[in-house]
């Protein structure tokens, strides 16, 4: 039986149970922020979005505490980190409020560099298989930020692949590995945070200098996967197009124009 095979079955209901209710009673709606340096945040804070006060939160591990949400996000703490500078959250939390009236609270879990798969793991930056750390940081933490704000979490927001797609260009990992990877971290996310989550992804994008084929290989397995498993959506498509629009900070990383305009379309295609 396959990973997909699991989850379908696991999951039989989860078309007609999932999706954002905008016309129910206002909530703490909470959002696990994961997946690799993009999804830390490397923008400028000075261009960040500022939500209005008391819509939107950060849950701060350390000090078990909710802080107003602006950047940097995140801290660097339990292998995790803390956005250098500008993230795409403050954007996302201040669309998603205005589209739903509810409060935020983003619980950052992301490491620059972090695989899906362990056979593409780099060094010391980790990796969300069973073999890393970041999997039940980012567990522990959401639980932490659940008892603390009494919240109920509305999704996974991943933002991840670029580790991957590079050691699909090597060799190093198959691009079925990385399917069966992502397929069983969704489960895995399902089992340990109580099913059904939706798992709301941004396509990978580009880095310059390097093949696009291990990164076209793995928009196509988030494309499939959302395509194939309920609950699964694709929420921003354009990153590969980011070169183009001139929102790049360097070869991989998105600028603070790029981080906003993700954020801001993440909480419209969850409207929709």
């Amino acid at each position: 039986m396959t990973c997909w095979t699991r989850i379908l079955i696991g999951n039989s209901l989860m078309a007609l149970l999932t999706g954002i209710s905008l016309t129910a009673t206002a909530q703490r709606s909470i959002f696990l922020a994961a997946g690799q340096s993009n999804a830390v945040g490397k923008g400028d804070s000075s261009l960040s979005v500022h939500p209005p006060a008391q819509t939107a939160w950060e849950y701060k591990w350390q000090q078990d505490a909710l802080v107003p949400l602006q950047d940097p996000v995140g801290e660097d703490y339990q292998r995790l980190q803390q956005a250098a500078t500008g993230s795409l959250w403050p954007a996302f939390a201040a669309a998603y409020h205005q589209r739903t009236g509810d409060t935020v609270i983003i619980v950052p879990a992301a490491r620059g560099g972090a695989s899906c798969h362990g056979k593409a793991r780099l060094g010391d930056m980790d990796t969300w298989d069973t073999t890393g750390h970041l999997f039940s940081a980012a567990v522990a933490k959401t639980q932490a930020a659940i008892r603390l704000s009494n919240g109920v979490v509305k999704g996974i927001i991943w933002v991840q692949g670029e580790r991957d797609a590079n050691a699909v260009n090597s060799g190093v990992l198959d691009v079925n590995e990385y399917s069966d990877a992502l397929c069983r971290l969704i489960r895995r996310f399902r089992n340990a945070l109580g099913a059904p989550i939706p798992f709301y992804i941004v396509l990978t994008g580009n880095y310059k200098g390097h093949p696009e084929k291990g990164f076209d290989a793995v928009r196509k397995v988030q494309t499939e996967l959302a395509q194939t498993i309920p609950g699964v959506f694709i929420v921003y498509r354009g990153t590969p197009d980011f070169f183009g629009k001139h929102w790049m900070t360097d070869d991989i990383h998105y600028n603070q124009h790029g981080l906003n305009h993700i954020g801001a379309t993440i909480a419209e295609a969850m409207k929709k």
